[in-house]
């Protein structure tokens, strides 16, 4: 192959050789599943599921691991705030996740562990790196001495006396620096047992543990958003390469979605489901507008930027169904050359669709002046890039969710309607803050909620 990749340890772009021939291993950092998914999380899966169409095409057997994230202390929290099993919590947010990665196109990973499965595999991990003088217990703690590896830093090209691992109460660390990688037990949490005692996995751990499990010590890539390089990839790092494993050999992060200049999360309230927007655009149409830009490129959201990406889908697709409608179906073609050079130059996707776009241009020249053959070799080679991207306006996968979005409405207003008797039990209860909860999750979702005395009433906000 001659794809090029940025690789964030080097920061440069490196000739993409994998691990072993005919084959490449991907680990996605996933979901974790502490609330409905917004356009911020998905990316990333969007644009790795881009990356791993394109290995595909070039006659790679790809193994994508995307890990679940099913505990941690959102989780805990949020779950406890609503009154739910926290495992219950957990298993609806992920069904919420993996309905949007399949209403975006996003193929199947080949696995998508959960944390809480792998227990055993990190508490492995754990013991070599205690045997090793990289770990110790305290306080019914286990921490990673950040100190006892000499590397540490070199991912997010930082000093180890200017990070901060952002823990909050260094607990029993011997040094600040350190980070934890078990967390004991505390009353009413879920607790599992270990040499050190009964606790929860630290975040860091669990990928280190899920990766190595189904990839092996060493893997092709390791992939996630920006925010991930400092603490979590570089923590991943230092204690798997501690443990003795080599470990990821290609660094990628994809940049944020932004709003306001912001990084969308939950935590500034600036978000916007999935849910709330596929009432607006089409799957495939949101699916274009977040991996149209190059992934290592912040999108400032607006609403206005996401109707000219929807305008400019259609134009690929009224393209392939006039030609369809005219002249038959065209079967997918060739790659143009130009094409292929913008994704092998680190998956560039806005020169890519360039070439898409240049291509819809000149076969409908064709189909106006009667060169049937040449509109359908145009639309043939439109469909095969597009495909590429997950694109394909004549793909089965689209015209089964269009299909599926006929009954959407009554699947949402049965759900809005569920959270609302939710709602008026906890404020019955004098539980205003479960039912603040309830509302705050309803407007994330872009759902506005108005009472009187008949009831509430819900409708979507306005676009």
């Amino acid at each position: 192959m001659s794809l090029r990749l940025h690789d964030t340890a080097t920061r440069m772009q490196r000739d993409f050789v994998p691990l072993r021939a005919g084959a490449a291993s991907m680990y996605v950092c996933g979901a974790t599943v502490q609330g409905l998914p917004h356009i911020g999380h998905v990316r990333s899966s969007l644009n790795y599921d881009v990356l791993r169409r394109w290995l595909a095409h070039g006659g790679l057997d790809v193994l994508l691991v995307r890990n679940v994230t099913d505990i941690d202390d959102k989780i805990l929290r949020k779950a406890a705030e609503a009154g739910r099993p926290w495992w219950e919590w957990a298993a609806t947010h992920e069904r919420a996740f993996s309905a949007a990665f399949d209403a975006l196109g996003c193929l199947p990973a080949s696995v998508e562990p959960r944390a809480t499965g792998h227990i055993t595999q990190m508490v492995e991990i754990m013991q070599r790196l205690v045997d090793g003088g990289h770990a110790y217990a305290a306080g019914g703690d286990v921490y990673f001495s950040v100190r006892s590896f000499p590397g540490y830093g070199e991912l997010s090209h930082q000093k180890v006396d200017d990070v901060a691992q952002g823990e909050g109460d260094i607990g029993a660390k011997r040094d600040p620096q350190d980070f934890t990688l078990w967390k004991a037990a505390k009353p009413g949490e879920p607790s599992w047992p270990t040499p050190w005692g009964r606790g929860r996995p630290g975040w860091h751990l669990e990928c280190s543990a899920m990766s190595t499990f189904y990839l092996g010590p060493e893997f092709d890539i390791h992939g996630g958003g920006l925010d991930l390089v400092f603490p979590h990839h570089e923590n991943e790092r230092a204690q798997s390469n501690a443990s003795g494993d080599p470990f990821a050999r290609y660094w990628l992060h994809n940049a944020w979605v932004t709003m306001g200049g912001e990084k969308m999360s939950k935590s500034l309230g600036n978000t916007l489901s999935i849910e709330a927007l596929l009432q607006r655009v089409r799957g495939v149409e949101l699916r274009y507008y977040l991996v149209g830009p190059h992934y290592r490129s912040s999108i400032e959201y607006s609403d206005h930027a996401l109707q000219e990406a929807v305008a400019a889908y259609r134009r690929i697709e009224s393209f392939v169904h006039r030609v369809r409608e005219r002249v038959g179906i065209p079967e997918p073609g060739e790659v143009p050359a130009e094409f292929a050079a913008a994704m092998d130059d680190d998956l560039g996707t806005p020169a890519a669709l360039a070439v898409v776009h240049g291509a819809v241009r000149e076969g409908n020249a064709a189909l106006d002046g009667g060169d049937r053959a040449g509109a359908l070799a145009a639309a043939g080679s439109v469909r095969t890039m597009t495909g590429l991207l997950g694109l394909d306006p004549l793909d089965p996968h689209w015209a089964e969710h269009t299909r599926a979005a006929d009954s959407a409405g009554g699947a949402l207003a049965a759900l809005v309607e569920d959270l609302l008797v939710q709602r008026q039990e906890a404020r019955a209860h004098r539980d205003f803050a479960a039912a603040d909860e309830v509302r705050n999750r309803l407007t994330a979702a872009g759902i506005a909620v108005e009472d009187s005395p008949d009831g509430p009433t819900w409708s979507l906000k306005d676009s």
